[in-house]
């Protein structure tokens, strides 16, 4: 795994609307960018609900969150308004930046498949924080601390 800091990998990907999102779309923000396996699933639920409780006080601390994974953006859509999700969610069917951001891999029992993994990626593009086995309650949480750190 690479470690920080390092440059973000660029990514082009859909929205839940179907609109196109790329990294320069945060540029002069803080991104907290998470990979997770499959909406609507209990881990990935409750990681995506800790984030949404907690993007009020993430976006003021200039950030933004965004969620990737290979669903398609109809089911996103689905998602975003069961759990009354707050932030974009992103569609990766061909797995190029779950791939570049080194979101794929072993999981248990050797089968391969997402990696639940969260970057914070700083105002120039450069990634200060990775989570490589990410926790999925009390996240938000966790996230709020390390922008906090990481911003002083």
């Amino acid at each position: 795994m690479t470690q920080p800091p390092y440059k973000a990998p660029d990514f082009s990907l859909k929205d839940s609307e179907g609109n196109v999102t790329t990294l320069q779309d945060f540029s002069g923000k803080w991104l907290v960018l998470y990979f997770y396996p499959k909406d609507d699933t209990p881990g990935c639920t409750t990681e995506a609900c800790s984030l949404r409780d907690s993007r009020d006080e993430i976006t003021a601390l200039g950030a933004e969150v965004v969620g990737v994974s290979m669903d398609e953006p109809s089911t996103h859509e689905k998602f975003k308004t069961k759990y009354n999700l707050n932030f974009k969610l992103l569609s990766d069917p061909e797995k190029t930046a779950i791939e570049a951001y080194e979101a794929w891999g072993k999981k248990m029992f050797g089968r391969e498949g997402i990696l639940r993994k969260t970057f914070i990626i700083d105002p120039t593009g450069v990634v200060q924080k990775v989570y490589g086995r990410v926790t999925p309650l009390g996240h938000g949480g966790q996230v709020i601390e390390d922008l906090k750190r990481l911003q002083q």
